[in-house]
This record gives structure tokens, sequence and C-alpha cells, in this order.
């Protein structure tokens, strides 16, 4: 009977390795998310403060040139 039982002990093993790295996984992404949302969050921020008016910032990227 022991026997019998060790390629499913063996599975089960394999299967809880298998869980704990994707959760590990799982967890990375989630952080990598969590700070690309906040680097678009300033980024975002920046084109507004750029696009402001009287902000300085020069052209507006939309505008046509005059000599259109």
């Amino acid at each position: 009977m022991n026997d019998s039982l060790r390629p499913l002990e063996e599975k089960i093993a394999y299967l809880e390795r298998h869980v704990t790295e994707q959760d590990k996984a799982m967890l990375e992404f989630s952080e990598e998310l969590t700070r690309l949302r906040r680097e678009i969050l300033v980024l975002r921020g920046r084109l507004d403060a750029d696009a402001a008016p009287g902000a300085g910032g020069g052209e507006m990227r939309d505008e046509r040139p005059p000599h259109y």
C-alpha cells in the first residue's frame, strides 16, 4: 500500500511547489503593476502641467505650425 501512495505524494509535492512559484510570480506582477500605475500618474501629471495655459512649455504639440 505504501508503494501505491508514493506517486500521489510526489504529484502533490510537485503541485504544491508549482503553486508556491505561481504565487510568488503573481506577487511580483502585482508589485510591478502598482509601480507602473504610479509612474503613469506621474507622467500624466507632467503632461497636464506642460499643456496648462501659461505654463511656459512652448508650443502645444497638437497645434499646427503657422505656415500651414
